[in-house]
């Protein structure tokens, strides 16, 4: 098996569509897939000011969470005719953030009818990059690519459809009007505060990014959309925002002393609660980074969910890549990896419907070549090692809960079967993830003598609920004495978390 195979696929082309759970605004956007292009069919908006509702405790409030199982319920109710694996749904910083996220992902993932997934910062930057660079002209090669969100900001820098520099930061339009603007009034001591915060926020990364340098800078989403409304409609610039545009920005929100749609032409009432927050961002990177002039783009993280997620039904799925690249850099035995790997595959498939989502194969496959990442640091513990990193790195179109099994399979595939660490996930999770550690751990166990004439050992497996039974040629396992020691320590070692392995000669 591979990570591109499986029902999904194989299916043509047809309509696509992603949602994007954003701390401001939820969007929704629909979509027919026509060679390289991207037909919209259909595109919904509405404003859930997810992050105003997460507490001081960093819990979503009663409230925030209606209102975000409403407008879920409501883009369900357009997208329940698509079939799972052609909706991509991902929460970004305020879900992040939220210590309740995995409660209130049951119960979104109820409302909207398709799996949710939260993604981390840097996913969320490669993604918005993605969408903005689809829509720029090939022969401007480098570009800064800018989103300030409602919660965090993303910052890129990449070279035509590659990313190559990506940060994502702790600002965003609705946390920085809280923090500097949460009574309405903007006077000039908060709006300098505002600014100045904003830019030690952005200090560490200030060098790398200048030093990167670009050809032409671009801002996407609303924040920076609604600023170029404003200045476009005062007559401050044109299209492109201007750094002198910024600057006679913020002397009239000083001066006006609040933000005031009707004194700021072209600011919509939706958008004017958290605009001086935004604004105020903007100007810190312009000040910071050096910008003179942005473009906006019409494109951000949605677009880059219907484009990665083509790719996926279309056997271009960048976790492979970002795979095969993490066993590179750590030196994985590659050859071994793929013989795990290759077994792991082999007995889900003979276990039937026991792991019936493709998603949950590629899992299974993916911690097959990535279980003995942690050698690089040491022998001893690697599969704690191999958990660290897989759980802490930035692995390109992995979600947070994906990374989270994946870490977890790691940690799992060797010595006791610690049902603590299932046990830690999401409860969704917890059963097949279970299922998936027993599958590598045989796997792993089957080639632990790392003999490379033995890609395919003379094994099968019948499952049961949690009884499972391994078929092995007798002559092959008389042969190996030391893998029958390990099975039937490994039998020992199941009936923890409650299986049941009987080794059938």
């Amino acid at each position: 098996m591979t990570a591109a195979s499986g029902p999904n696929a194989k299916q043509p082309t047809a309509s696509v569509a992603a949602v994007d759970l954003g701390s401001n605004s939820f969007h929704m956007v629909v979509a027919r897939a026509a060679g390289s292009e991207l037909h919209v069919m259909d595109r919904l908006k509405e404003s859930v000011r997810l992050a105003a509702g997460l507490d001081k405790r960093r819990r979503l409030s009663a409230e925030a969470r209606d209102r975000a199982l409403d407008c879920l319920a409501r883009f369900g109710q357009r997208l329940r005719h698509l079939p799972r694996g052609r909706v991509r749904a991902v929460g970004t910083n305020t879900l992040r953030r939220a210590r309740n996220a995995d409660e209130f992902l049951a119960d979104a993932e109820q409302a909207l009818g398709h799996p949710i997934e939260i993604i981390y910062g840097a996913e969320e930057a490669r993604l918005i990059y993605g969408g903005v660079a689809r829509d720029l002209a090939a022969e401007v090669p480098r570009r800064l690519v800018v989103d300030i969100g409602g919660g965090s900001t993303e910052l890129i820098i990449g070279e035509h459809a590659e990313p190559t520099l990506i940060e994502s930061v702790s600002l965003g339009a609705v946390v920085h009007t809280q923090r500097h603007f949460a009574d309405g009034r903007v006077s000039a001591p908060d709006w300098t505060a505002a600014v100045l915060d904003a830019q030690v926020e952005l200090e560490p990364l200030i060098r790398d990014y200048r030093e990167a340098g670009w050809d032409i800078a671009v801002g996407a989403s609303g924040s920076i959309k609604a600023v170029q409304k404003v200045c476009v409609s005062a007559g401050w610039c044109e299209e492109t925002i201007t750094a002198g545009a910024l600057r006679k920005l913020g002397k009239t929100l000083v001066k006006t002393g609040r933000v005031d749609p009707d004194k700021l032409p072209g600011l919509s009432g939706e958008r004017a609660p958290i605009f001086a927050g935004g604004a105020a961002v903007l100007s810190a990177i312009f000040d910071g980074l050096g910008v003179e002039a942005m473009q906006v783009s019409d494109k951000a993280l949605r677009e880059g969910l219907l484009l990665d997620l083509l790719g996926r039904l279309e056997h271009h799925d960048v976790r492979d890549a970002t795979v095969e690249a993490a066993c590179a850099r750590y030196g994985v035995d590659a050859a071994h990896a793929r013989r795990v790997a290759g077994t792991a595959a082999r007995l889900c498939e003979d276990t039937g419907d026991w792991i019936a989502d493709e998603a949950d194969r590629h899992l299974l496959h993916w911690a097959g070549q990535l279980h003995e990442i942690g050698l690089t640091i040491a022998h001893k513990g690697y599969h704690k090692h191999g958990e660290y990193i897989v759980r802490n790195a930035d692995l390109q179109g992995f979600s947070k809960s994906d990374q989270a099994v994946l870490a977890t399979l790691i940690r799992l595939h060797r010595g006791k079967f610690r049902d603590n660490l299932i046990e830690s996930l999401p409860a969704a999770q917890r059963p097949v993830a279970a299922r998936l550690a027993v599958l590598l751990r045989l796997a792993v166990l089957l080639h632990r003598g790392r003999d490379p004439r033995a890609s395919r050992p003379p094994v099968s497996l019948d499952v049961t609920g949690k009884r499972l039974q391994l078929h092995c040629d007798p002559d092959w396992l008389a042969e190996h004495p030391l893998t029958r020691a390990d099975l039937e320590r490994e039998q020992a070692y199941l009936d923890r978390p409650g299986f049941r392995l009987i080794i059938d000669e």
